[in-house]
Parts: structure tokens; C-alpha cells; sequence
């Protein structure tokens, strides 16, 4: 419930701070005092729309601040989305906060975090319920009755057990929608993928190849000139000419002058060593030169061939990938894809028997959710009307119409018709109400405003109150267009509201401001020069003052008759506290 608010610089309010209790809290005052700023206030708070006009005249933004003490229930529809936004600080409370500034942008808060405007109307719509002439009212809002009569039918199990099985009709015919997608147009993507795996198969590729190739095309390509130049090498090394001695010759003869001082010279074993070592290196080397001359292929027809398959290469890796790796990648995708699609067909068989087997379930789920419905329509129909003759309205009468939609697609019933389903089940809900005799059922968000539709909206929200999670249900001059015989009526259904709800009511009736639990005077004052609102919590003799005043001019005889009615409602208040 809203437990603190605070207001500044907003319309003819320059700073309020307000704490409210539990039960039903009356604002009483003159018209114009700034009572239903107050609620325009609490309007912005959750979300609702207020612009620079609503900023007191020579403020720069104007600001409203409340918090709210969240019980297990209501703590259960909360805090998980606190925790999606990471906003969670106390699971017992949050603190929403609006701002509003002179150059038009707004700034939202929760918990002291600038959020979105979005997320305040989502958690607004868990915390305050408001109901007056041109707030929305959550009643009037068709998409919201079917969840009213099910919170009022205690069909939460039912409803669950329904789902369940919705959720996996939902994934068996999503799934058979990819399937069937997938089928259309196999016939040509399974022609493209065989004929790409087929052309990267043909090419029989290995890893690693296209560098071995490249290095056999260079060979290939230069083998007259890696011959010249190794058949030099091995001339020079090994054999020589008359001019010049090969290498080896040199070497050779080096190796035997060594080889004699090692031997006059003992320390000089290491030279002999080491012109030994030369001699068979530079052997080896020559033998090795002779090796490779005899591997140097003159073969234009192989270079021919290398530099086809070089290209068939670069061919398939601009096509398929990047690499011959990539390429082969490729193929094992496509080939996976080729049986997904040969496939499709079995799965799509096997889906199919699904989804005709969980139709008759889900059928049957669906027309119990719709009698556990029809059942409770009728008897919350019956407990509004009594409400309704209460507040004076014997002659009007409630209505619940629930209709199943004819479909083509829809869910089979056992009749042998289809009928439109969603996750909620069969059903399209509707309140209606006849408010004169004569007139017929008109759907509730077509009746006329005033005193009629807030005393419907009370004898609605006094049936559904325990169906209702909402903590705080602010009504604005419920009272208008009722006399102070009706008030007392409407005073006591709010006060039996405020056992289960906070309540906040804006009246001009004395006979409804005497239930309070709390009362506020609203007054306007005029302080240096500019109006501004003073809000005041009543209680004994400025209490007894103001309802006499609500009853005409204050005197002793307005005095024993606002008494009187204090006193009435005090013995009602406990009557039906006594039930």
C-alpha cells in the first residue's frame, strides 16, 4: 500500500508530505482545493500522463515522490520484475519517483534508478487501481475481465493444467510450420546442395594439398633452371675443369697437409678433424646435388595438370570457402542439410500425429476452464446485483457474457465445431450491465460516467475484492450525482473495502467522510500573494468541524448532525466488523 507522498511544485501544490494507514483515508474540501491535483499527482506517479503543465507556475520541474509497502501477495507480482531490472532493494518495499521539468522532459525512478515510463506503468499497475472521471479504469478495460472472473472462480489450477498443454501445442505447430516452410522449397534447395556437395566430392580434396601443389607448379616451372644451376654446383664441387680444380680435389689436398701437421704436431689433432669433417660435408653435399639433378623433371604435361588442379582449387574456395579446410566444411554442412531435408518428410508425419493428439486434451481442458467460468458468472452476477440494490441501483442489472468465437482453424470440440483459443483458454469475456429498466445489456465500457458508473465500479470492486490483488484503489467523487442516504450506503461499502484494501476517496459527503479511518481536509490558501493547497489529517473536534461545515454553516445544530453521523458509522463500522 502507499505509505508516504510527497509532492512538490505540482499544479497549486508547492509541498505536501502525506502518510497514509491502512483502511479508508476521505479527502474532504471545497472544490478546487486541489483534491483531485492529488490524485492527478498519484496519476504520475505510476506512469500515468503529465507534462510541463502540471509544473507549479515559476518552478522549474515539479516533483512527486511515494512509497509503498508491498505484502507477500503483492510482493509476489513485484518483486520478480524488480529483479528482471535489477531493481530489488527491500522485497517488503519500493520507492517509485516522477519528475517533471519546465523543458519537457520527464525523469521516472524506482528505488532511486532512472527507469523507463513503461516499466513505472507496469509496476504502477500492480500498486494502484484509480477510479474517477477521467483516470483509466481498470474495469473498463475488456482485456481485463477474463482475468477477473478466473481470479474470482479460482480457476488458477485449471488454467495452469490448460496452459501446459497450449504451450506444447504452440511448440509441436511451430515447429511444423519451420518443417513445412523448409518443404516448400526443398525440391530446389536439395538440387543445389547435391550439386555443391557433389561438385566439392568430385574434387576428391585433401588438407594441406594446395601447398604441395604450389611447390611441385614452382619445381615444374624452373626445372631448366634448377637443373643449370644444380648441375654447376655438382661441376664445381666434384668435377672440375682443367683451368680449375674441383672442390673436393682442393679440399682433398687440404685434408692431406692437415693431416701431416696433426701428425709432427700432436696438438694440432683438431685441425685434422675438423678438415675431415669438411671433406665428407662437402661430399655429401655433392652427392645430394647429384640427387636432385636426377629428380629435375622436364614435364609441361604435369605442369599443365598442376595448375588445372590449382585452379579447380581457387574455384571452389571462391565459391564454398577460403581455404581448402573451408571448403570440406562446406560439404559436411550441405550434406547435413541434404538429409535434414530427405528427412523433413518423416518428421513433419510425426509432428503432425502429435498436434492430433493433444487437440482432444487440450479441448477438454478448455471446456472445463469454461464451465468452472459460466459457473461463476452466474453467481458473481447475482452477488453485483445485490451490491447494485444496496447502493440504490434495484433497477440495474450485471451480466457476464461469455461467447465462443466460430473459427475454421480454431480447436476441435467434441460438438464437431471449431472455436477461436488462445493461452486463456476458449473463452471471450465481457461485462455488461443494464443500468434502467427497458434498456438492455450494453457492454460496461459503453455505460454513461458519472455518480452511476463510480457506484457500479464500487459494488464491482466489493465482489471482486478478494479476487483483486491490487493494494490500493483510489476513488475520485464516487459521490457525484448521489444523495447523503445513498452516501452512507457507499460510505459503509468503502469502509468494508478498506478491510481488505487501502482506499482513498476523494467526497463531498459528510455521510461517506465519517467512515474514515483517516481524513484530510484540502484547503486553498493564498501565502504571499499565490495560491497554494494545505492538506491536513483531521481527527476529533476539527474532525466534528469540518463534516458540519460538509453539512451546511457551522453551528451547534451542524455540530450534533455531523455527530450523529460520525456516531452511525462508527456503530455500522463495527456491525460489520462483527460479521
Amino acid at each position: 500500500m502507499l505509505t508516504e507522498l510527497r509532492i512538490e511544485n505540482f499544479a497549486i501544490i508547492q509541498h505536501l508530505e502525506l502518510n497514509f494507514k491502512s483502511g479508508l483515508s476521505t479527502f474532504t474540501g471545497e472544490t478546487g482545493a486541489g483534491k483531485s491535483i492529488i490524485l492527478d499527482a498519484i496519476t504520475a506517479l505510476i506512469g500515468g500522463k503529465a507534462d510541463a503543465t502540471f509544473i507549479r507556475s515559476g518552478a522549474d520541474k515539479a516533483l512527486v515522490e511515494g512509497v509503498f509497502t508491498l505484502s507477500e501477495a503483492v510482493a509476489a507480482e513485484v518483486n520478480p520484475i524488480l529483479e528482471r531490472e535489477d531493481l530489488l532493494e527491500n522485497p517488503g518495499e519500493v520507492s517509485l519517483a516522477r519528475e517533471l521539468r519546465r523543458e519537457g522532459r520527464s525523469v521516472t525512478r524506482v528505488n532511486g534508478r532512472s527507469v523507463s515510463q513503461s516499466l513505472v506503468r507496469e509496476l504502477g499497475s500492480h500498486l494502484i487501481d484509480i477510479h474517477g472521471q477521467s483516470e483509466h479504469l481498470s474495469l473498463l478495460d475488456v482485456n481485463s475481465h477474463r482475468s477477473l472472473l478466473d481470479r474470482y472462480a479460482g480457476t488458477a489450477a485449471a488454467l495452469a493444467a490448460y496452459r501446459q498443454v497450449y504451450r506444447r501445442l504452440q511448440e509441436v505447430r511451430k515447429e511444423l510450420r519451420e518443417l513445412r516452410a523448409a518443404e516448400q522449397d526443398a525440391l530446389r534447395r536439395a538440387d543445389l546442395l547435391s550439386f555443391q556437395v557433389n561438385e566439392i566430392e568430385a574434387a576428391h580434396l585433401k588438407a594441406g594439398e594446395e601447398d604441395e601443389l604450389r611447390q611441385e607448379r614452382d619445381r615444374l616451372a624452373n626445372a631448366e633452371s634448377l637443373a643449370s644451376l644444380a648441375q654447376q654446383c655438382v661441376q664445381m664441387l666434384d668435377e672440375g675443369t682443367p683451368e680449375s680444380p674441383s672442390l673436393t680435389d682442393l679440399l682433398g689436398q687440404v685434408s692431406q697437409s692437415v693431416s701431416a701437421i696433426s701428425r709432427m704436431d700432436g696438438s694440432q689433432s683438431a685441425l685434422n678433424d675438423a678438415a675431415q669433417t669438411a671433406s665428407d660435408l662437402l661430399n655429401d653435399l655433392a652427392r645430394d646435388l647429384r640427387d636432385y639433378l636426377d629428380q629435375i623433371e622436364f614435364n609441361p604435361r604435369r605442369l599443365e595438370q598442376v595448375e588445372e588442379r590449382l585452379e579447380l582449387l581457387r574455384t571452389l574456395q571462391r565459391k564454398y570457402g577460403g581455404s581448402v579446410e573451408s571448403v570440406l566444411a562446406f560439404a559436411r554442412d550441405a550434406r547435413q542439410k541434404l538429409e535434414l531435408i530427405q528427412s523433413a518428410g518423416e518428421q513433419i508425419e510425426a509432428l503432425e500425429a502429435q498436434e492430433q493428439a493433444i487437440l482432444p486434451d487440450l479441448a477438454r481442458l478448455g471446456l472445463e476452464l469454461s464451465d468452472l467460468r459460466r459457473a461463476a458468472a452466474n453467481t458473481m452476477s447475482a452477488a453485483i446485483d445485490t451490491e447494485l440494490d444496496d447502493l440504490r441501483m434495484a433497477e440495474a442489472h450485471f451480466a457476464v457474457d461469455l461467447k465462443r468465437i466460430p473459427a475454421p482453424e480454431g480447436l476441435p470440440l467434441p460438438d464437431g465445431t471449431k472455436a477461436a483459443f488462445d493461452d486463456s483458454g476458449l473463452d471471450k469475456v465481457e461485462f455488461l450491465i443494464a443500468p434502467n429498466p427497458g434498456e438492455g445489456l450494453k457492454p460496461l465500457v459503453k455505460i454513461a460516467s458519472g455518480g452511476e458508473t463510480s457506484r457500479l465500479m464500487l459494488a464491482l470492486k466489493n465482489v471482486l475484492a478478494r479476487a483483486d490483488e491490487i493494494p490500493t484503489l483510489i476513488f475520485d467523487e464516487i459521490d457525484q450525482g448521489i444523495g447523503g442516504r445513498v452516501g452512507m450506503v457507499v460510505g459503509e461499502k468503502l469502509w468494508t473495502l478498506g478491510r481488505n484494501h487501502q482506499v482513498l476517496c476523494v467526497t463531498h459527503l459528510p455521510q461517506l467522510a465519517a467512515f474514515g479511518d483517516q481524513h484530510f481536509r484540502v484547503r486553498k490558501l493564498l501565502e504571499n500573494g499565490r495560491t497554494v493547497t494545505d492538506v491536513q489529517e483531521l481527527a476529533a473536534q476539527p474532525r466534528l468541524d469540518e463534516l458540519a461545515q460538509m453539512l451546511g454553516q457551522l453551528s451547534d445544530a451542524s455540530r450534533a448532525a455531523a455527530q450523529e453521523a460520525l456516531d452511525l458509522a462508527h456503530r455500522r463500522a463495527q456491525e460489520l466488523a462483527g460479521r
